[in-house]
């Protein structure tokens, strides 16, 4: 976040725009669904002493000639009342729809700590924190559930989970946000040490990361999330070896396609919008903001997925694409934004359901609820992944 996480957005980025490339990919996202392979344990490692605080590492400077985010140049009119309205509806139903165990929604996903990660994302990015904020409690039983499931070696894993590198990306990268708002916490602050530990040991020879927390092979999907567990940890100062983002960086580029999109995994493929969208917004997050690689790979998700109204209903996976499509746009800022931005907004309000809800069509309300949200308020610039 196999896990209901790892199946979720697995069978995400292992699809792609095409009928063709879809029953290529599929094969794998099946594979995990219905889990075909013996799942592969944890390592065990010694239990770790976390880290003690740690001044934070000087930040990543942005070339200026790499242009402005959207995060230091707002477009104009980015908000307005129509947006306001679907955003209040949108809280209003995740907070309403959690459960007295801080998880969220019904049925076999609520309980993912993904998922509860995900939506709890969504809630601070009102700026609701535990202790602050209308919607503090909510992110404090969200985060109470979540460090109940982190275990000794760091894993991040609901029970029974399979396969949970994905829900781990996203628990982490919760736990960082989390951290970098408020650094008091030390039960945060030694869960997200492990958490980052894991992911480092995890990480395997060509770069990447996969489905389980050893070291063997990697695809774009997974990595994206790792690596934005990463750079939220090392905002928020913990440590964070230089070769594993190099590492990461390398692994990206050699994914991707001589027309700009990025392929699933290093070895030959086809290219897909969604995990073309990860691979720039990787990049961006892993420190590299000007590089040939950034404006291609934009110009691919630009061509292939610029909103249209059509909305999930005919674009596969079509919230988790939009997702890190989104933050890719927001991150190269100028005209990529101003051009993405108003037509994203308008979709999302036009499919928002009646109890102010998103529905992803495979997986369910608090999937898309979650990821809609989190895009829906990037103009509200509170979440410090999306203002470094």
């Amino acid at each position: 976040m196999i896990s209901t996480t790892v199946s979720i957005v697995v069978s995400l980025m292992l699809s792609s725009d095409s009928a063709s490339n879809l029953s290529q990919e599929a094969v794998a996202g099946s594979s995990l669904t219905t889990v075909q392979a013996p799942p592969q344990a944890p390592p065990q490692a010694p239990p770790q002493t976390p880290d003690k605080p740690t001044t934070p590492e000087p930040e990543v400077k942005r070339p200026v000639d790499a242009g402005v985010s959207a995060q230091n140049a707002p477009s104009e009119n980015e908000t307005n009342p129509q947006w306001q309205d679907s955003v209040e509806r949108g809280l209003e139903w995740l907070a309403r729809t959690q459960n007295p165990d801080g998880s969220f929604g019904k049925g076999r996903m609520s309980g993912n700590a993904g998922i509860v990660s995900l939506c709890a994302l969504a809630l601070m990015a009102d700026g609701n924190i535990p202790g602050r904020g209308r919607y503090g409690a909510a992110v404090e039983r969200a985060l109470e559930y979540v460090l109940q499931h982190v275990s000794e070696s760091g894993l991040v894993s609901s029970e029974n989970m399979n396969g949970p590198m994905y829900g781990h990306g996203f628990a982490a990268l919760f736990l960082g946000e989390i951290y970098g708002m408020s650094t008091d916490d030390t039960r945060v602050r030694d869960a997200l040490t492990r958490a980052i530990r894991l992911i480092e040991n995890s990480q395997n020879d060509e770069g990447g990361w996969r489905y389980n927390p050893v070291p063997d092979d990697a695809d774009v999907s997974v990595t994206i999330c790792q690596v934005m567990a990463l750079r939220s940890a090392r905002n928020a100062g913990i440590r964070i070896p230089k070769q594993v983002i190099d590492n990461a960086v390398r692994y990206v580029r050699e994914c991707q396609n001589p027309d700009g999109g990025f392929r699933y995994m290093r070895t030959s493929g086809a290219s897909g919008w969604p995990r073309t969208a990860a691979g720039v917004a990787t990049l961006f997050y892993a420190g590299v903001y000007d590089d040939d690689s950034i404006p291609r790979g934009l110009a691919y998700v630009r061509r292939a997925a610029t909103p249209d109204g059509a909305g999930p209903a005919v674009q596969a996976y079509y919230f988790y694409g939009h997702y890190y499509a989104a933050q890719a746009m927001y991150l190269a800022g100028g005209d990529w934004w101003k051009g993405w931005w108003p037509r994203i907004r308008s979709e999302l309000i036009q499919h928002q359901n009646a109890d102010g809800s998103w529905s992803d069509p495979q997986w369910g309300q608090p999937l898309g609820t979650s990821m809609a949200l989190i895009i829906m308020q990037m103009p509200k610039r509170y979440l410090p992944i999306f203002q470094k």
